[in-house]
């Protein structure tokens, strides 16, 4: 299998369906929160941050596609969809923010989803943080989910979303993000195949090599 099934994927194609891999499309819930969601322009918990999860999500459900049945792929893109829907922007209460994004999606979802609404809560619920479930215990959509949650660390703009957009939220300065990220990075542990060829361990440690270096510089060494 290759890691990354489609590279070219697009919000757009991916909103469109163009890859034919579930009932549907995914227009209405993309207009839900260009027009609704009130997190879009968080330091981190923003725009970019949801549609890199539900980017990562559509690779994840193309790699895995063999073992999931179409509707359980849909389920997956509009978890990743509201996993942080109307986030406050604050970090320390992760339960409520899964609420937030819980009440948002019990809003605005379309009537053939209403079958799956129980599912699609589960799937978000695996991505509050701390974890609360094993990541064994969880169904392969919500290993995908919460795989593609915590890529973010991994990702090319992971100074711009981590150490400035998350240091914000967290009220923390870009040295302590930088000190923190070692350790946080060190415990990352991918639970899908797809996870774990997309992003190795040679890329974990990496990105905490980076880290150190950055603080290294910054503090003049």
């Amino acid at each position: 299998m290759v890691a990354i099934p489609n590279p070219q994927a697009t919000i757009a194609s991916i909103v469109k369906n163009e890859d034919r891999i579930f009932p549907g499309d995914l227009a209405h819930y993309f207009r839900v929160v260009m027009g609704h969601a009130r997190n879009l322009e968080n330091p981190y918990h923003n725009f970019r941050h949801m549609f890199h999860v539900l980017w990562q999500c559509h690779q994840g459900c193309l790699y895995h596609r063999a073992q999931m049945l179409p509707r359980e792929i849909r389920e997956v893109h509009v978890a990743a969809i509201f996993h942080d829907f109307d986030h406050s922007g604050r970090t320390g209460h992760d339960d409520l923010e899964i609420e937030r994004a819980l009440r948002g999606l019990r809003k605005h979802l379309e009537g053939n989803d209403e079958m799956s609404l129980l599912s699609i809560e589960r799937m978000i619920r695996a991505t509050e943080f701390p974890y609360k479930v094993t990541g064994e215990l969880l169904s392969l959509g919500a290993q995908i989910l919460r795989d593609a949650d915590i890529s973010q660390s991994l990702n090319s703009v992971w100074i711009q979303q981590i150490i400035f957009g998350l240091g914000e939220e967290m009220g923390k300065s870009p040295r302590e993000m930088l000190v923190m990220q070692g350790g946080f990075m060190r415990n990352i542990r991918f639970l899908t195949a797809w996870g774990q060829e997309a992003f190795p361990q040679a890329a974990i440690d990496a990105k905490i090599a980076e880290a150190q270096e950055l603080l290294a510089i910054l503090d003049g060494a």
